[in-house]
């Protein structure tokens, strides 16, 4: 295949792909209808031509009629009158009329044949294009029904190109917010850091941010020797039991200790110790 005709074969693929999209049945089925009304219209205007010709030679005929009546008539005079002459020139001009007459009786009749032939096919055609109108109806009322139905199927499934717009949006508009969420959680890590100068004047100073350090620390040596009494390895602190933190239990009183045995025996008064 030469380069000419594969160009020629993409194109008119091209083509008749975008014609194929932006054709809509009911304007196609709309122009249908509207070529046949004109072409009915034509058929009328034929019937009606026929007609005016057919009725004008039959005006014609009744006028040739009438002449050759009245040389009939001259004819008789004439004869009567003893001009045999007239007379016969009178009915020689009637025998002609009469040629004229057969002719213009058999064109008559051609076009009474014609004018019925083109008034059956026009009420043919009345019928033709008055089923197709409710057929055409019919069809753009169900192409209607089904574009609105695939429509709704679309928005509710999120395939149609608003709803994915639609669909677009909101998802940007989420990735920015969270984006925004996580900037502004940075700033405030990098704020409390010190990383950051606070400028607006909210941020505390050094010596309460070491003041809350060390009351931190000290709270975490109270926890732990709290926990070291509720497992026996130490006394609880007194400022821990007084606290009276929740999770916290007293810790179990000391084992009473046996009283040792005296071992020294009892001396006098006045005897050294």
């Amino acid at each position: 295949m030469s380069v000419m005709k594969r160009l020629s074969l993409i194109f008119k693929s091209k083509a008749n792909k975008a014609l194929d999209k932006m054709e809509d049945p009911r304007e196609t089925l709309d122009y249908s209808y509207q070529r046949q009304l004109e072409l009915l219209q034509k058929v009328r205007r034929g019937v009606a031509d026929v007609a005016t010709s057919r009725k004008r030679v039959e005006l014609q005929i009744n006028q040739i009629q009438q002449k050759a009546a009245t040389l009939e008539d001259q004819g008789r005079k004439a004869l009567s009158v003893g001009r045999e002459d007239l007379a016969r020139e009178a009915l020689s001009r009637r025998s002609s009329l009469q040629t004229q007459i057969a002719d213009l009786q058999v064109q008559h009749n051609n076009l009474q044949g014609e004018e019925e032939k083109l008034t059956l096919a026009s009420q043919r055609l009345q019928a033709k294009v008055d089923s197709f109108r409710h057929k055409k109806e019919t069809i753009k009322a169900t192409y209607t029904a089904a574009e609105a139905q695939t429509r709704i199927n679309e928005a509710f499934s999120g395939i149609s190109e608003e709803m994915g717009d639609v669909g677009l949006a909101i998802q940007r508009a989420e990735d920015k917010t969270a984006q925004m969420q996580a900037r502004a959680g940075a700033i405030d890590e990098l704020l409390a850091s010190g990383a950051l100068d606070d400028f607006s004047g909210s941020r505390p100073d050094d010596i309460q941010a070491e003041l809350d350090r060390i009351g931190g620390g000290s709270d975490v040596e109270l926890e732990l020797a709290r926990m070291k009494a509720e497992l026996g390895q130490g006394p609880a602190p007194r400022d821990a039991i007084e606290a009276g933190q929740p999770g916290q239990q007293s810790a179990p009183p000391p084992a009473p200790q046996q009283q040792a045995q005296p071992t020294q025996q009892y001396r006098q008064p006045g005897e050294g110790l």
